[in-house]
């Protein structure tokens, strides 16, 4: 296996992926700054189309447009919905997308 840090360059990047049925993200995100991450989510969605994406991410806005979140907490799943249902419910995902969401506009 590749991990994609290791693609040095783009067509590397495509061949891994090119018929991969799974994509997972760890975090693909965590170190970027909020325009470079836009750039990254934009190219994501071309290749996460007809797929299933498994991601690990702490920035919620890598995870808003995917059909199902699953938010965990102390090792256990807490909540199972969209972005949209989970922001609706009140409850950890929304707490967390408020901080975010305040952070974002402290910058």
């Amino acid at each position: 296996m590749i991990d994609c840090n290791e693609a040095r360059r783009p067509e590397d990047l495509d061949a891994f992926l090119k018929n991969s049925p799974i994509l997972i993200l760890d975090e693909a995100t965590s170190a970027l700054d909020t325009e470079s991450e836009l750039k990254i989510q934009r190219s994501l969605v071309e290749l996460m189309a007809g797929r299933t994406v498994i991601a690990v991410a702490h920035r919620l806005s890598t995870v808003a447009a995917f059909d199902r979140i699953l938010v965990m907490e102390d090792g256990r799943i807490v909540e199972d919905g969209s972005a949209a249902d989970l922001r609706r419910c009140n409850g950890l995902f929304a707490r967390m997308w408020r901080l975010q969401a305040e952070g974002l506009a402290a910058e």
